[in-house]
């Protein structure tokens, strides 16, 4: 429901019917979800996520692996023009000064990824999680990921969503990961403790999700040359959401089936 909802924002943006957005939410379930392209079998692990009670879906977005759990996830949904009239990397960088700002303020000594990481990434789990491999633009804190994010551009908009774990159960997500019988769990979450960062890895005190939360709204107010105004869902977006997750996102092959609806 979650992709769902972001994917019909996407489209009402685009058309002009909504204005742009910027959802935070959370997850009613543990969740992995996989990149658009993420279609090998040996980039996770099913029979461990059904064992787990771990959801999996299909993002719109690009990119490795979440797990969804402990954490917060945001939604940038806007038309390409104005404040978002430039390049792709342009949009990343000004969603990523929003994100820093926000990290700062709750007590991290975060920065801003200048290139690409995530060389030596040698192991299946490694090669499928995303907080593995931080991307140019993305939050890192002490060297490692602490915000994973991706997104999906069309002619007129983009979506650009991400992950902002307070904690992360690296056993877990090994398992959920790990479909290399070679590698044993203790050697799988030693290589994914040396690379993955989490908020509160860092943050002391711990921060708590609703701190996070108005943190991150803060910096959007601060951060922004725009009004920014609180709005439910309608129920227009509640119903087309509904009927494109169950005909859509319920599915892990959705993008390679019959009449999937795409964004363009």
């Amino acid at each position: 429901m979650n992709m769902a909802l972001d994917q019909v924002l996407l489209q009402k943006v685009q058309a002009g019917i909504s204005p742009p957005v910027v959802r935070l939410y959370r997850w009613q379930n543990p969740t992995l979800s996989l990149g658009f392209s993420q279609r090998k079998a040996e980039q996770y692990n099913l029979q461990a996520c059904r064992h787990h009670k771990v959801e999996v879906v299909r993002r719109l977005t690009g990119g490795r692996a979440v797990l969804h759990d402990d954490e917060l996830t945001y939604a940038v949904i806007a038309k390409r023009q104005g404040l978002f009239s430039g390049t792709i990397s342009a949009s990343y960088q000004h969603i990523a000064q929003v994100l820093l700002d926000a990290l700062t303020a709750i007590g991290l000594n975060a920065e801003i990824a200048a290139r690409h990481g995530g060389e030596g990434t040698t192991s299946r789990v490694e090669q499928s999680a995303c907080f593995t491999a931080p991307a140019q633009f993305e939050i890192l804190c002490e060297g490692k990921k602490i915000c994973g994010s991706s997104q999906k551009r069309t002619r007129q908009g983009f979506l650009q969503h991400g992950s902002l774990p307070l904690n992360m159960d690296l056993t877990q997500l090994f398992l959920l990961l790990n479909t290399d019988t070679s590698l044993s769990s203790a050697t799988g979450v030693q290589r994914l403790a040396q690379k993955i960062g989490w908020i509160n890895r860092f943050c002391q005190p711990p921060c708590t999700s609703a701190q996070l939360e108005e943190a991150l709204i803060h910096a959007f107010v601060r951060g922004w040359p725009v009004d920014f105004v609180e709005q439910a869902l309608t129920t227009d977006e509640l119903q087309q959401a509904t009927q494109l997750a169950q005909h859509r996102y319920q599915c892990l092959d959705w993008p390679l089936s019959a009449g999937a609806l795409y964004v363009d």
